[in-house]
C-alpha cells in the first residue's frame, strides 16, 4: 500500500494519524500550575531568550515523510482528561484512531496475528509469511507506546507488525494492563510474566526486546527489573526515544518544544499521563525513569530518535549512561523526525529505521 493511499484511509479518521504515533486528543484545558512549571526554567541563570522565527519543512527527506513533517500540532495537544472515565475514553479513541493504520500494515505485509495469553497476559504473535532464515530460531518481543494510558489491545501492536513485516521475524506484542486503573507497577509486572514465560521456551540471547516512547522505558525497566530478580537477559534491545526520565528534565524537552510536532511540549498530554502511571511514587526510581538505574550488564542495545524530537535528550543520554557502563550501544538520530515518527508506516525512513535496528539484532543476537 502506498504514502498516499495510507493518507487517505487516515484523513476519514476524527483522530489524526499522529495518534497512532503518540499525539491524542483530549477535553479539559492544561491546569494553569502545568503552563508555569513549563515557564520556569527560562528564569534559570544564563536562560536564552530566542527570537521568533519561521521552521521549514527539510527538503533532505523524502517527501512522504516531509508530508509527515509539515502537519500541524495534534489537537488537543495541550489538554488532558479530567478524571479516570476521560482518560479509559482517550484510550478507546487512540485504538480507532489506530485501527486503519493496523489493518494497512497487516495487509501490506501479508501477516499472521493471533491473539493469545502468556504467563495470564494477553499477547499478539506476529508471523510474516516467510521468516528470513537467520530470524528462524528467533523472538523479537514488543512493548508498545501510548504514555502508558493508550492503544489498548491491537492498536498498540503496530510496532510489532511493523518489525514483523521489515525484518521477517516473529514477534510477541504485549498488551500490558494500563493506567488509570492500573498505574506501576502493572505494566512492568506484565512483561516480567510474559518473560518469564518465554524464557521456558526460547534461548535468551536468540530474543531482543524492542519499544518505542513509553515501550522505551518499559524495555529499559525489564532488564533492571531481569537483573534485580537473577533472570536471564535477551540478547539485544531496541529502546526507541524512551520515556526514560519522567522528571521531564532532558535539554531537548525546552530545546525542542514546539519543533516537535507529535508531542510539541512538556505541557503535553503525555506528561500528565506519565505522572498518572507514576502514581504515588517517586518519578526518579529506576523502574519508572530508567534513566536514574544501573545499566552494568546490560545486553547491546540500539536507541532510536529524530533530531526534532522532544525526548531526543532521554535518547541520547540513555546511549551515553551504556557506552559508560562498556554497553555495546548504537544511536540512530533521524532527520526531521518528532517523537516517534519512524513508525510511520511505509516511508523509506521507516525502512531504514528498521533495517538498522535488524542489522543490529542480527550482530548481537544468537
Amino acid at each position: 500500500m502506498s504514502v498516499l493511499s495510507f493518507a487517505a484511509i487516515s484523513q476519514k479518521l476524527s483522530l489524526s494519524r499522529r495518534l497512532f504515533l503518540g499525539g491524542s486528543l483530549a477535553a479539559t484545558a492544561l491546569p494553569a500550575a502545568a503552563r508555569a512549571q513549563e515557564a520556569a526554567p527560562s528564569a534559570n541563570l544564563g536562560a536564552r531568550q530566542l527570537p521568533a522565527r519561521t521552521l521549514p519543512v527539510p527538503s533532505t527527506v523524502s517527501e512522504g515523510l516531509q508530508a509527515v513533517i509539515a502537519e500541524p500540532y495534534p489537537p488537543g495537544w495541550n489538554a488532558l482528561p479530567a478524571d479516570a472515565a476521560a482518560w479509559k475514553s482517550l484510550a478507546v479513541k487512540s485504538a480507532a484512531g489506530a485501527a486503519p493504520a493496523i489493518a494497512a500494515i497487516r495487509q501490506h505485509f501479508g501477516l499472521t496475528v493471533e491473539q493469545t495469553k502468556m504467563g495470564g497476559v494477553p499477547v499478539f504473535v506476529i508471523t510474516p509469511q516467510e521468516i528470513a532464515p537467520e530470524n528462524r530460531d528467533r523472538l523479537f518481543v514488543h512493548l508498545h507506546g501510548g504514555g502508558y494510558v493508550l492503544f489498548p489491545g491491537e492498536a498498540g501492536a503496530g510496532e510489532g507488525m511493523l518489525m514483523a513485516g521489515y525484518g521477517r521475524c516473529k514477534v510477541v506484542s504485549i498488551d500490558y494492563r494500563m493506567a488509570p486503573d492500573f498505574p506501576y507497577p502493572a505494566a512492568l509486572d506484565d512483561v516480567m510474566a510474559v518473560w518469564g514465560v518465554l524464557l521456558a521456551a526460547y534461548n535468551p540471547r536468540k530474543m531482543a526486546i524492542f519499544g518505542t516512547s513509553a515501550g522505551g522505558a518499559l524495555t529499559l525497566a525489564a532488564i533492571l527489573r531481569a537483573k534485580a530478580e537473577g533472570l536471564a537477559l535477551p540478547g539485544a534491545i531496541a529502546p526507541g526515544s524512551p520515556v526514560a526520565d519522567l522528571t521531564w528534565s532532558g535539554d531537548s524537552i525546552m530545546a525542542n518544544a514546539f519543533v516537535d510536532n507529535a508531542l510539541v511540549s512538556r505541557r503535553s498530554w503525555a506528561n500528565a499521563a506519565g505522572a498518572l502511571y507514576a502514581g504515588q511514587n517517586d518519578p526518579r526510581d529506576p523502574m519508572i525513569s530508567p534513566i536514574f538505574g544501573d545499566f552494568t550488564g546490560f545486553p547491546p542495545a540500539i536507541l532510536t530518535s529524530g533530531t526534532r524530537d522532544l525526548l531526543l535528550s532521554d535518547t541520547v543520554r540513555a546511549h551515553r549512561k551504556l557506552r559508560k557502563a562498556g554497553v555495546p550501544a548504537a544511536l540512530q538520530v533521524l532527520e526531521g523526525q518528532s517523537h516517534a515518527q519512524y513508525l510511520s508506516p511505509f516511508l523509506p525512513e521507516t525502512e531504514d529505521a528498521f533495517d538498522e535496528i535488524m542489522q543490529f539484532f542480527n550482530k548481537h543476537l544468537a
